[in-house]
């Protein structure tokens, strides 16, 4: 692999173990990497392979046994709690399995929300927000409460609230576990659309074929261990339905 030139990821072996009797638990074992932007990249394996844990530890929700983590040129295991919390406010955008959508708030509020946290003004943040949702098909869905919206359109919105604050790095956690085929695929294609037009960076964790299949950079992991690190093939497919 060709040393990425603008590099938004880099870990030098990078380790994380957990207490446990009658032995440690080895989740991430000596992982080396890099990923440039604009990268679109699946780390795979089975359950217990590491993939999660090296993701948290991308996005500093988990600090490191032993070794290093960069995301944007700041080494995240020097930065105080304050500090990583502000880098994670500003650099780094989260998809979760789960969406973590917040009940009482709009769709449009929900996705403006790491924007009010950074104080961004209203208007902007609604300025933002609906060109966003006018990308991804939430065109007049803007009002409703995450109860109201099904699981892709949920998904949908927490993938707007990942994006919308221009961060240099999108980290996501099985983001298709919980949606059917046709959300899925159109989940992927709004996630390529967003890669494509606007530059952003995203690292998935997943065990779901379909990302894998879409990924542009495919890494594999077994035991908390890199088996490979290939760049694939991108095939061309069609834009997904608002």
């Amino acid at each position: 692999m060709n040393a990425p030139t603008d590099v938004v990821v880099r870990t030098r072996d990078l380790w994380k173990t957990y207490p446990q009797e009658p032995e440690p638990v080895q989740a991430v074992r000596g992982v080396t990497l890099e990923v440039a932007r604009g990268e679109f990249v699946a780390m795979a394996g089975p359950s217990g392979s590491g993939k999660t844990t090296l993701l948290n530890l991308l996005g500093g929700l988990t600090r490191p046994t032993r070794g290093t983590v960069e995301v944007a040129g700041h080494e995240l295991t020097a930065l105080s709690d304050r500090a990583l919390a502000t880098l994670r406010l500003e650099s780094i955008g989260f998809v979760f399995q789960a969406y973590n959508l917040l009940p009482v708030l709009s769709a449009l509020e929900n996705a403006e929300f790491t924007l009010l946290l950074r104080g961004v003004p209203a208007a902007e943040r609604h300025r933002r927000v609906l060109e966003i949702f006018s990308e991804i098909g939430m065109e007049g869905l803007e009002g409703r409460l995450p109860g109201k919206l099904s699981g892709g359109q949920q998904q949908r919105v927490a993938v707007a609230r990942a994006v919308v604050g221009e961060p240099a790095l999108v980290l996501a956690d099985e983001p298709t576990a919980n949606l059917d085929s046709a959300a899925s695929k159109a989940l992927l294609e709004m996630m390529e659309h967003l890669n494509h037009e606007h530059g952003a960076t995203f690292v998935f964790a997943t065990h779901d074929p379909r990302v894998m299949e879409r990924a542009h950079r495919l890494i594999r992991l077994v035991d908390g261990a890199i088996e490979s690190d290939v760049q694939q093939e991108v095939h061309a497919h069609p834009p997904a339905a608002p």
